[in-house]
């Protein structure tokens, strides 16, 4: 029998794991760009809490999919299971091939970014650094050689957590859990540092700015898009499914930590922006590069970057550690289905990890940050996370047709309506990112259609399924 990976997650840890997944760099950075376009500070609020409300709908669906098939590899199971190998396939292609291991490498780069803060990184002169470029067409230029000494730390940090993972589940989830307390606490100090510091106005969260036009089609559009920043910073909270088959009782903690999870980061979001807006004006808000550190600073002064530079240091880096965590169960996952590598399915049989395809993203990772277009593929990672998680969502209504009487230790509430919500909510947001995509190219704003070539990058893996299935000598019934 083949060696399986040990159970060895218990449900605070998977909390950890759920929070520590969706609190990032975004909270630090996205509501500026969504104050701008929203122009009005009871908006922004309604737009965190209709993300969260939405991303609880999908935890409800990933719950009772979780608890029907407790298995490593998470939403490739349930893929697997509704519409067979091909579709589970594409999924883990994509998140393999481009979708999470560009988070990942976003992630570590944003953590070795302000790390030089505190420690000066080498780099090349300016001259030096564009003197190597490698030209991608459609896509964008890349320089290796800029940014060097942030690069090095990045690819050092997934070097680092690598190594760790490829030891150890259990030294990964303590760190993990670490860092998310850490990351909490930080938080905590900022929310209440601000909003106890007495140099704000409670006018500023009822203010709009002269900007706001209420009752226009541009409002919609721009609430939309306001809602695409939450649902980024709200992204992968589905990450506790991916390590199912290493919980202590998944069938019961699965989704208990994905509520318990969500739960809190939607009260921390919340929270956290009504400390940016008690201090800054939204108009204000809307201009700043940095929201967290401008805030920080009415504050604590100068001192307040350099707190919010370390928040964002053990965000950035928890974030990144629980993706690699994850994401490389994904990867087990489809060396185990024997869809992929068959060295990826493989448990070390001494440290009971999934130690290859923790090697594979990882290194690809790494690769990634050699690139340095994160932008262009954090776009990407959104729109193609949202049409999987739609298709899962299609899945659970077809599972409950094609399997009736399977064990459901958790189901659904309001079914089917709360998940036809959330089917309908996917499906517009879907079309009107592409629709704004197309129309950002169109007018030269864009050099590329973001979700268009998420698209195409997705249907790469199509060749490399048909290798697969030659190479097995099986075939999809």
């Amino acid at each position: 029998m083949a060696q399986q990976l040990k159970k060895s997650i218990g449900l605070w840890s998977a909390v950890s794991i759920v929070i520590g997944s969706v609190i990032g760099a975004g909270i630090f950075m996205r509501p500026a760009s969504m104050a701008q376009r929203l122009a009005s500070p009871l908006l922004l609020l309604v737009v965190w809490l209709v993300a969260g409300i939405i991303s609880i709908l999908g935890a409800m669906i990933y719950g009772e999919l979780g608890a029907m098939f407790p298995e490593t590899g998470g939403p490739y199971v349930y893929l697997q299971k509704t519409y067979g190998e091909f579709t589970a396939f594409i999924y883990g292609w994509s998140t393999m091939a481009v979708i999470n291991t560009a988070a990942l490498a976003s992630m570590a780069f944003v953590c070795a970014q302000y790390a030089g803060y505190f420690v000066h990184l080498p780099h090349f002169l300016p001259g030096t650094e564009l003197s190597l470029k490698l030209h991608i067409p459609f896509v964008a230029d890349i320089y290796p050689l800029q940014d060097f000494g942030v690069k090095a730390l990045a690819i050092l940090i997934l070097a680092l957590l690598t190594f760790i993972n490829y030891l150890s589940t259990r030294y990964g989830n303590a760190i993990q859990l670490i860092a998310t307390v850490m990351k909490s606490l930080a938080l905590v100090l900022l929310i209440g540092g601000i909003l106890f510091s007495g140099k704000g106005h409670v006018a500023n969260l009822v203010t709009n700015s002269p900007d706001f036009h209420p009752g226009t089609w541009l409002l919609l559009a721009a609430f939309m898009a306001a809602t695409s920043g939450a649902f980024s910073s709200y992204d992968g909270w589905y990450n506790i499914n991916m390590v199912a088959g290493e919980l202590n009782d998944p069938r019961r903690n699965i989704s208990r930590s994905l509520f318990i999870g969500l739960g809190a980061c939607i009260g921390i979001y919340l929270l956290t922006n009504l400390a940016y807006m008690y201090v800054l004006p939204i108009g204000k808000m809307a201009g700043s590069s940095l929201v967290a550190a401008d805030a920080m600073e009415q504050v604590l002064g100068a001192a307040g970057a350099g707190f919010v530079a370390a928040l964002i240091i053990i965000s950035a880096f928890g974030a990144t550690h629980v993706n690699l965590l994850t994401n490389a169960r994904i990867v087990f996952a489809m060396g185990e289905w024997g869809t992929s590598f068959r060295g990826a399915g493989k448990v070390h049989p001494r440290y009971n990890t999934p130690g290859n395809s923790v090697i594979i993203i990882g290194v690809w990772s790494m690769l990634f940050v050699l690139s340095g277009s994160f932008d262009i593929l954090a776009d990407m990672f959104v729109f193609m996370s949202w049409l999987f998680y739609g298709l899962t969502a299609v899945g659970l209504l077809i599972l409950r047709r094609k399997m009736p009487d399977a064990p459901r230790p958790y189901k659904v509430k309001g079914y089917p309506w709360l998940p036809l919500i959330f089917i309908a909510f996917t499906f517009s947001y879907l079309v009107i990112t592409i629709y704004n995509d197309i129309t950002a190219y169109s007018s030269g704003k864009a050099p590329i259609i973001n979700s268009v070539f998420g698209l195409v990058l997705t249907a790469t893996g199509i060749p490399f399924y048909l290798y697969f299935q030659r190479k097995s000598g099986t075939h999809e019934k």
